[in-house]
């Protein structure tokens, strides 16, 4: 089969091409100009959530985190798994929040008599035995460096809020009034962010 030799553009048709490839880029900025006005308005106006703005550093998803734990900011459920921060509205609205790279957030509920089964801690929900309690927080990295050792207080929700380094293993001793625990806790993802099986004896 002959295969067509290619032949010239005629110049009247060149000139075409470049007004409408002028044309098109012109139409794709505006309409990218658009989008983002749009993603804004939407942003902005996207009622339930628009009191919500996106934390957009690590210090506001702590902050955030704090927030909820802490009482000072409400929701339906605020809950937090290894690499996200979910919360609820009461209208049933849900804003997912990526946590930062590199830490881990952790929550210790340390107990004498009642605890509660939890996998993934809930900011909103859960409720350990000892609220607003000082105890003595020793937690050192699998090398042997000491990553805490300081005297803490559970918040009024009996809990003892941390941010690890991720992707290792930690020894965590705890104590409080001569009782002592000790165990083992780990920040890799899928690990579990709520700790209740410290029993102080």
């Amino acid at each position: 089969m002959a295969i067509a030799k290619s032949q010239s553009i005629p110049r009247e048709a060149n000139g075409m091409i470049e007004k409408n490839k002028w044309w098109r880029e012109r139409y794709e900025d505006k309409m990218a100009g658009y989008c983002d006005a749009r993603s804004s308005f939407l942003t902005a106006c996207g009622g339930e959530n628009a009191d919500e703005a996106t934390p957009t550093s690590e210090t506001n998803i702590k902050e955030l985190v704090n927030d909820y734990s802490a009482g000072q900011k409400n929701a339906a459920n605020a809950s937090i798994t290894s690499e996200h921060l979910i919360v609820t509205e009461d209208n049933e609205d849900q804003t997912v929040y990526t946590l930062p790279e590199d830490e881990f957030f952790v929550s210790i509920a340390p107990y004498v008599n009642q605890t509660h089964p939890c996998t993934d801690h809930s900011l909103t929900g859960c409720q350990g035995e000892m609220v607003e309690e000082s105890f003595a927080v020793y937690i050192e990295d699998q090398d042997g460096n000491v990553v805490v050792d300081e005297q803490m207080k559970t918040l009024a929700n009996g809990f003892i809020d941390l941010w690890l380094p991720r992707d290792q293993t930690y020894q965590v001793v705890i104590t409080h009034d001569g009782k002592e625990v000790a165990s083992e806790l780990s920040t890799f993802a899928g690990d579990g962010t709520c700790i209740t099986t410290m029993q102080l004896t």
